[in-house]
């Protein structure tokens, strides 16, 4: 009886359930989402073969990605409640098995890009994954306050990259697209930083809130979100999109900054946590609205 309670531990280190919760599924498809529509705003209408080989490429190496964020962060994760669960820092994935699931994620991921879509978006993605799971997570995450504006480049990638996996070609208006997700990265998390603050502080992570506080994180969110708004009319102003568009993205922004302005009320501890959860929402439907208004109107 001994030796097989000794062995369910191992059972359940090799759950593919673990391997997959390392991908970040919810953040993947959220970024799948915004690679699908660049690669229907491109000026020709994609191959489906090709699309669907480039959405999973990409999909493949941004799973690679969040592997290598889950073992390089596995100690960092242990420290924090809301990340202590994961499957390396809770040790039932080995940093051995996470490094081998990683690369060979990214070795199939970036072989199917290369050979079956084109070099061009091969390069980029591969700029995305070493500029995420590398530059970020190993070097800016610990190093200074503003990592994840820095470090949001590489995770505003993919609706470049479905561009390019159609046309091969970068162009100015799938870089307004890379724009905006860069501009909503900072936002978005400062405002999960202000929610956790005390778990970045304890864990020594310096994040925004921990390192300058509480009212200047709250300053940078406005300035931020109001850079964000910015960005978001250009597809408009530049007749990228249209009406339909435009009015939905009003609507958007007006209820993010209803959200950022409630960062000032007092005795409000959720405020933070409500934009987090609406910035998702947010980013998902402006790329729905880009969708629909190119398809419908263009």
């Amino acid at each position: 009886m001994q030796n097989d309670s000794a062995i369910m531990p191992t059972l359940h280190r090799t759950n593919w359930k673990d391997y997959l919760a390392l991908c970040k599924p919810k953040v993947i498809l959220l970024m799948l989402l915004t690679a699908l529509v660049g690669a229907f705003m491109a000026p020709q209408w994609p191959d489906p073969g090709t699309l669907l080989i480039a959405i999973a490429g990409i999909a493949l190496c941004a799973g690679s990605g969040a592997v290598i964020n889950n073992l390089i962060d596995h100690k960092l994760d242990a420290k924090m409640a809301r990340t202590r669960h994961r499957a390396v820092a809770s040790g039932q994935v080995t940093p051995w098995q996470a490094l081998f699931f990683a690369l060979a994620l990214a070795v199939f991921g970036l072989n199917l890009l290369w050979f079956l879509v084109n070099p061009v978006t091969m390069w980029l993605t591969l700029f995305s994954l070493l500029g995420y799971a590398v530059i970020y997570t190993l070097f800016l995450k610990r190093a200074t306050p503003q990592n994840i504006t820095i470090g949001g480049l590489a995770g505003a990638m993919p609706p470049l990259l479905g561009w390019t996996a159609v046309t091969g070609q970068i162009d100015p208006n799938a870089l307004l697209l890379v724009l905006i997700i860069f501009a909503w990265t900072p936002p978005h998390f400062w405002a999960l930083a202000l929610h956790k603050k005390e778990e970045y502080a304890e864990a020594n992570v310096p994040m925004l809130p921990v390192t300058h506080g509480v009212d200047f994180t709250r300053i940078q969110i406005v300035l931020y979100s109001l850079l964000l708004f910015a960005c978001t009319l250009l597809p408009f102003v530049t007749g990228m999109s249209s009406w339909l568009y435009l009015a939905g993205i009003l609507v958007l922004n007006v209820g993010q900054l209803r959200l950022v302005k409630q960062l000032f009320a007092e005795h409000d501890p959720q405020a933070a946590w409500r934009l987090f959860k609406f910035s998702i929402q947010y980013l998902m439907w402006l790329f729905l609205l880009l969708l629909a208004d190119h398809v419908l109107l263009n």
